[in-house]
């Protein structure tokens, strides 16, 4: 990491990590994003899913996925969602898809998901997209971003499979994972936003399942390797 901070080299791309082994080995952080965060001193960031564009998707620019709150048991997401933790996604999303979308074409489309089933149905199923969630949007409209929503979650994806969005905020770890890796399993990236450095992964586990058999697909990795040569180029 410290090549990268020096400039020596232009990106790092990780494999996958084993979290249980990772504490039992006394590191005690979710995953890498968390780690990167620490040593690049930063405290916005954010895990972001990224798929380019092709099969399944119609937009031209692929398909970005930004989570408010990640490695985290469930129980505490309503600790760590906030108005700010909302609108700071938003901003990094924007941020990164500028950096992929022609300038001369059309500013980032950001989607916001809801938290509660049918983004609350108005109150009647959580309030936290009438207190938390849509004053984010509102602001994040007020400095001029593309921002819609909070929007269900179960239909947000079909939109932006479709091309409406070119980038969802998902509220919570599986609410982005699964919806993202059902349109491009193997295709998918993870980057992690905020960092003074570029930092890309695979979009996947360990699979100690596959491992040293020759089944595990590489496709993952190989993508990685590709956005962070392109994000290293845009950086320049």
């Amino acid at each position: 990491m410290s090549h990268a901070k020096e400039n020596t080299i232009d990106a790092i791309v990780t494999a996958p990590i084993h979290k249980a082994a990772l504490h039992r080995a006394g590191y005690h952080y979710p995953g890498h994003t968390e780690i990167f965060a620490e040593q690049c001193g930063v405290n916005n960031y954010a895990m972001m899913l990224y798929l380019g564009a092709g099969e399944n998707l119609r937009g031209q620019y692929g398909l970005a996925v930004v989570h408010v709150t990640l490695h985290t048991a469930m129980k505490t997401i309503f600790e760590q969602m906030t108005t700010e933790s909302v609108l700071a996604k938003i901003r990094l999303a924007d941020g990164f898809m500028r950096r992929i979308i022609d300038p001369n074409d059309h500013p980032p489309h950001i989607g916001v998901c809801s938290l509660n089933p049918h983004a609350g149905e108005e109150g009647l199923f959580g309030d936290e997209e009438i207190r938390i969630i849509r004053p984010a949007i509102e602001q994040a409209i007020a400095e001029g971003l593309q921002a819609t929503g909070p929007m269900p979650a179960d239909t947000i994806m079909v939109d932006a499979k479709n091309g409406k969005y070119d980038a969802v905020v998902a509220m919570f770890h599986d609410q982005g994972h699964i919806a993202l890796k059902l349109l491009g399993m193997y295709r998918a990236v993870n980057i992690t936003l905020g960092l003074p450095i570029i930092r890309t992964s695979v979009a996947h586990g360990t699979a100690f399942d596959k491992a040293w058999q020759g089944i595990a697909d590489p496709g993952s990795l190989l993508e990685a390797v590709r956005i962070a040569d392109t994000l290293a180029r845009t950086s320049r």
